[in-house]
């Protein structure tokens, strides 16, 4: 543990932001795995849902710096390509 006042503060700091990361990453991780699960059980409605929460979780993470912004662009890209493909499998 840190002696200096401000270096405590500063382990404080880290511990919140840490957080806060961990949730956003956790919530994109979650919502392209709805999204694909919606996809693999055909409901287009679902799966289109599910498709503009995970675009705008991945958007939000690419702003603070979390995910690269390639990787945020190729997710992206992938999950609209298999909803967009569903109605011609169907």
């Amino acid at each position: 543990m840190a002696n200096v006042k401000n270096a405590q503060k500063k382990i404080k700091q880290i511990n919140k932001i840490t957080l806060a990361h961990q949730q956003l990453k956790s919530t994109v991780k979650n919502s392209i795995k709805k999204t694909d699960k919606a996809v693999q059980e055909g409901n287009k409605e679902k799966a289109e849902i599910n498709l503009k929460l995970a675009i705008k979780s991945l958007d939000n993470a690419k702003v603070k710096g979390l995910i690269h912004r390639n990787k945020v662009d190729r997710e992206k890209s992938r999950l609209t390509k298999k909803v967009n493909n569903m109605t011609e499998v169907q």
